[in-house]
């Protein structure tokens, strides 16, 4: 005799996970030249906005605007966005403050030095959100 828990676990391996939410991020004002995109999200605000400390980074190829994260964590999460125009792999920084490459954050908040999470931070909720990030060359 089968008992109720052989017929349940292939049921709930089925169901999509609990708390996963799906972010689609749109980048608008991306002036045209060489090198990727580059979309790096932060769930918390320790370590904001440094790139070694996010908690996931995404690479657009040259023409592609718009990109799906799924089974994100719901909650407060930032997004920082640059036209790596050199394909070096970073944003590179005038006297290591300002960049000289295009970016933008989630929210598009005024920026004036260090850019804030508080600032940057959008709401996630389960059923999944888009933002849209304006860069500034």
């Amino acid at each position: 005799m089968f008992n109720a828990c052989h017929f349940a676990l292939p049921l709930m391996l089925c169901l999509p996970s609990a708390g996963a939410a799906t972010l689609t991020v749109s980048i608008d004002g991306v002036q045209p030249a060489a090198g990727p995109l580059v979309v790096l999200v932060f769930d918390r605000a320790e370590g904001f906005p440094k790139e070694a400390r996010a908690s996931s980074r995404h690479l657009l190829q040259t023409g592609q605007t718009t990109l799906a994260l799924d089974n994100l964590k719901p909650g407060p999460v930032a997004v920082l966005a640059y036209h790596d125009e050199n394909a070096n792999g970073e944003l590179d920084r005038f006297l290591g403050m300002i960049p000289k490459e295009g970016w933008g954050l989630s929210n598009n908040p005024t920026v004036t030095g260090k850019p804030a999470f508080k600032d940057a931070a959008i709401a996630l909720p389960e059923a999944g959100t888009r933002t849209t990030i304006k860069l500034k060359y």
